[in-house]
């Protein structure tokens, strides 16, 4: 491919993953999930001078529980902070953040197309099956529902993908040239290295799964180094390149660790380790009850093994599978013969990696979201995986069949149309949704102040099962609801002075049904009838309330008593 052929498929590629992105942020209006709420949230205090603060504790395992809160005390900063920059050009709103996502989103296509070139250049292919592969799976992965959907809902997840994907093609590149020794290190690659190193540190930034592609690399260099000999040679030639990205990306990671350190009173990641002893989504947001071992061992092996499983059915079957269909499917059933090259072997254990840590360890966690943000990259290898395939199909086809026109564009055009088909129609559903949540929490604020419950304006919190919305949205500090009794509850209004309660009933939640009359302080909990305080337009008929029940909390009980 001519360097003026590669700029022409890139220009393609790029246009056509900005244009898909930008329709589909027109559609995505409203932060879904809340994790994206909490990014743009922090980034709208960060630009008004309130530092890395949010206004809202959702959960209670990191201390100090306090106002104004300091941000990230699990997640990281890197896609605040890249958010930030649209959002000061062109305003503190939803729709500059997305001009962020939109972009890295577009990025990671690009990424796609390079990495499939790589691959058709390790098999050898031809050069119009290569031109073939490497356009068809940027423009896959530019229509790839679940990373168009990722790039219009700005989070950790597209930024990511960037870096995971540069990395592990930085990663090929050092170890396809000449092997090296500690004495034959040059400038160029310790260059590399030490650009290795500030990606490494900037994924470290990104999300906590950094980990996994810095050992990744610490396998792939290892095993690099068998040409050197004995084990102490070995130690010896691996050590720069293993040592030099390592002392870099600790480098670009230390300043946040001191900042976490000051803030939180540890330089590691928080809640880790509570995270991975989660027993129900709803211990995330544990108040009076929160995770331990003991409680964790005590539910049995069976119970146990149960989570792994519904964690390995939600990341393979809901994350990688569900929203690419077909490509999805001819990608994962193809895997195990397209992963095979060395090109993809970084990319494909930082994959394996990722995949069954989020699904032994964390199978819980992962159910809300662990593996599913860190999945970019690994969408992008289904998607090559499945033109690969494909490409392989139609050339046996055209060869059997005795064809004498080329035609690799078969592959690509499948998996293009397939993709915009599933990912039009979804999407579209999805911006729907969307619509209706921010009417509701538009409609909030007037409907509390008609029914003579408004919200505080003194600074004390609202408790909520959906917090980082109602503080992003209606511009209140808001609490985590506990799956508790209520009790419990009074005892976390009581330690943060809330009077309100909004909420939205959930099959299977224990709040509202466990405001039984029987039930100790269900008294407490008094309804506010909800209704919009303007007439509905005739284009929304639906009472965008309907779905939100909210009580005043007329009695506390004593500090400590919820708990004993």
């Amino acid at each position: 491919m001519s360097r003026r052929e590669a700029w022409l498929s890139v220009t393609v590629v790029f246009g056509v993953a900005v244009l898909v992105r930008a329709w589909a942020a027109t559609q995505i209006t409203f932060p879904r999930p809340e994790d994206v709420a909490y990014y743009v949230h922090v980034a709208r205090n960060l630009l008004e001078g309130r530092g890395l603060t949010a206004d809202v504790i959702w959960s209670y395992a990191t201390p100090p529980l306090v106002f104004p809160r300091p941000a990230f005390e699990i997640w990281l900063p890197l896609p605040t902070f890249l958010m930030a920059i649209p959002m000061a050009l062109f305003g503190h709103t939803f729709a500059a953040a997305q001009v962020a996502s939109v972009i890295e989103g577009s990025a990671v296509a690009v990424l796609g197309w390079r990495l499939a070139a790589d691959v058709a250049a390790e098999r050898g292919l031809s050069a119009a099956r290569a031109r073939w592969l490497a356009l068809g799976t940027g423009l896959a992965a530019a229509v790839y529902l679940p990373l168009v959907l990722s790039s219009v809902q700005p989070d950790s997840t597209m930024p990511f993908a960037v870096l995971v994907l540069g990395a592990t093609l930085v990663m090929r590149r050092i170890l396809d040239s000449t092997p090296i020794t500690p004495l034959l290190l040059d400038r160029r690659a310790i260059a590399a290295l030490a650009g290795l190193g500030v990606l490494l540190g900037l994924a470290g930034l990104t999300r906590n799964e950094a980990i996994w592609l810095a050992l990744a690399w610490a396998i792939l260099a290892w095993r690099s180094t068998r040409w050197a000999g004995p084990l102490g040679d070995r130690f010896r030639a691996a050590l720069p390149l293993i040592g030099i990205p390592a002392v870099v990306s600790v480098a670009v990671y230390a300043p946040w660790a001191m900042r976490d350190w000051a803030e939180f009173g540890t330089p590691l990641p928080g809640q880790a380790i509570a995270n991975a002893l989660l027993l129900s989504h709803q211990d995330l947001f544990a108040w009076a009850s929160p995770p331990t071992l003991e409680r964790y061992l005590a539910v049995g092996l069976p119970a146990l093994v149960g989570q792994r499983v519904d964690a390995l059915f939600h990341d393979l079957g809901t994350v990688l599978l569900l929203l690419g269909v077909p490509a999805s499917v001819i990608g994962l059933v193809g895997l195990p013969w397209t992963a095979r090259g060395a090109t993809l072997r970084p990319l494909v254990v930082f994959s394996l990696a990722t995949f069954l840590v989020a699904t032994l360890a964390f199978p819980v966690a992962t159910l809300a979201g662990t593996f599913l943000h860190a999945a970019g990259a690994i969408h992008v290898l289904v998607v090559l995986s499945a033109l690969v395939v494909l490409d392989a199909l139609v050339e046996r086809v055209r060869v059997a069949r005795a064809w004498t026109r080329p035609v690799a564009w078969i592959g690509p055009l499948l998996a293009v149309a397939g993709g915009a088909l599933l990912g039009g129609t979804l999407l579209l559903q999805d911006g729907a949704g969307a619509r209706a949540v921010a009417a509701r929490y538009a409609a909030l604020p007037g409907a509390l102040s008609e029914a003579g419950a408004p919200l505080p304006a003194d600074g004390s919190p609202v408790i909520s099962d959906h917090p980082i919305w109602l503080a992003t949205e209606d511009g209140v500090r808001a609490i985590a609801l506990p799956d508790e009794s209520p009790a419990d509850v009074l005892d976390l209004a009581k330690a943060f002075g809330a009077g309100l309660l909004v909420m939205e009933p959930r099959t299977g939640a224990l709040w509202p049904r466990v405001l039984d009359p029987e039930e100790p302080g269900a008294e407490c909990f008094r309804p506010v009838p909800l209704a919009p305080s303007v007439p509905l337009p005739p284009s929304e008929p639906a009472d965008p309330l309907a779905d939100l029940v909210v009580f005043q909390i007329v009695c506390t009980l004593p500090l400590g008593q919820g708990q004993q």
